[in-house]
């Protein structure tokens, strides 16, 4: 990757963490991949993300990790392909009562399996799994999301 390259991924990063929508959600891209395969994304225990009970909230949790995979896919396909949210399930482990951490990785044989997958005009869902740990490497929530590609005509 060239410098070039390394600055791009470094200002998309501040841009994507700091759009109202995402920032709302109190988590933070703490690192970015230069060639968009992965992202690690921190959400601290803070006055924005805590709930009643005084645990991370479970919008916050989600929120963390919604958009990231979609963003990774598009940024890795480039034009000539549609990605976008299309399902998603949550499964709470455990209370969240410290900084949570997540990474998201789209290999790059994920991205050739697609690109060689769809001929023009068709479509397939993808799915995939993140957890959110704490620093002891302890799972607080999995998401699962399917994500929707189709390569456009």
């Amino acid at each position: 990757m060239t410098r070039l390259d390394r600055l791009r991924a470094w200002l998309f990063r501040l841009g994507f963490s700091h759009y109202p929508s995402y920032w709302m959600t109190g988590a933070t891209v703490t690192s970015l991949a230069p060639d968009f395969s992965s992202a690690e994304v921190k959400l601290p225990l803070t006055w924005r993300t805590r709930n009643g009970m005084g645990t991370l909230f479970g919008g916050s949790i989600y929120g963390a990790v919604d958009p990231v995979y979609v963003v990774l896919l598009q940024r890795r396909l480039g034009d000539g392909f549609t990605v976008w949210d299309k399902a998603a399930e949550i499964r709470f482990r455990k209370p969240g009562r410290s900084t949570l951490t997540a990474t998201v990785d789209v290999p790059d044989e994920e991205v050739r399996d697609i690109r060689e997958s769809l001929a023009p005009g068709e479509s397939c869902d993808r799915v995939y799994d993140v957890e959110l740990t704490d620093d002891e490497g302890v799972v607080h929530a999995e998401v699962e999301k399917t994500v929707y590609v189709r390569r456009d005509e």
